[in-house]
């Protein structure tokens, strides 16, 4: 077995960036890598990875629960319509990363969604997929930070006026949305 590559607790080689902890075992094994669809759910990913930048991802993780009960589920029509009062309650919820610059940037992309219409926001998204899969990477060090289509994604959105959407951060987007698959060869999700 690699190194890129860890047996769990159950005998289950995973990537190795799960580690030890069960969380990140659950969010490896059931919603990384796998196609996920819709407005709702893909505005909430894209919140997500924006508030990630510079922080590990198990941080946000493990507040997940709490920024969908403060964010009322990422409903982008309840989003929008947060206004200063909405930013200063964020800001002093201690159960989410309190950063002024990556709420208001949730509230504003959240107004840049209700304006499309209903799909558009999946399709802008997943039209940036790759058009057929890469090779499977070996190991992590295959793994790219960016891509072409991570590049061309970040430019798209930020046409439209969203935030905290760069390139590094989409690309993490489209690999736990699905859109590219980087689980490691000798991953049980890999094969």
């Amino acid at each position: 077995m690699s190194a890129d590559v860890i047996a769990g607790p159950d005998g289950t080689d995973r990537c190795a960036w799960v580690g030890d902890d069960a969380e990140y075992r659950r969010y490896h094994d059931e919603e990384w890598g796998r196609p996920l669809h819709g407005d709702r759910a893909l505005f909430e990913k894209m919140s997500l990875e924006g508030f990630q930048a510079g922080l590990s991802w198990i941080t946000i993780l493990r507040k997940r629960p709490r920024f969908r009960d403060v964010f009322d589920g990422f409903d982008p029509g309840a989003v929008a319509g947060y206004g200063d009062e909405d930013v200063e309650r964020l800001m002093a919820d201690a159960g989410i990363v309190r950063n002024r610059a990556k709420i208001e940037a949730t509230i504003s992309n959240a107004r840049i969604v209700v304006d499309m219409d209903a799909g558009e926001l999946d399709a802008l998204l997943w039209s940036f997929a790759p058009a057929s899969a890469r090779p499977r990477p070996a190991s992590f060090a295959d793994v790219p930070a960016t891509t072409a289509e991570s590049d061309a994604l970040s430019k798209a959105l930020k046409k439209r006026g969203f935030r905290f959407v760069g390139s590094t951060t989409m690309y993490a987007l489209m690999q736990s949305a699905g859109m590219v698959d980087d689980h490691v060869a000798g991953c049980w999700r890999a094969r």
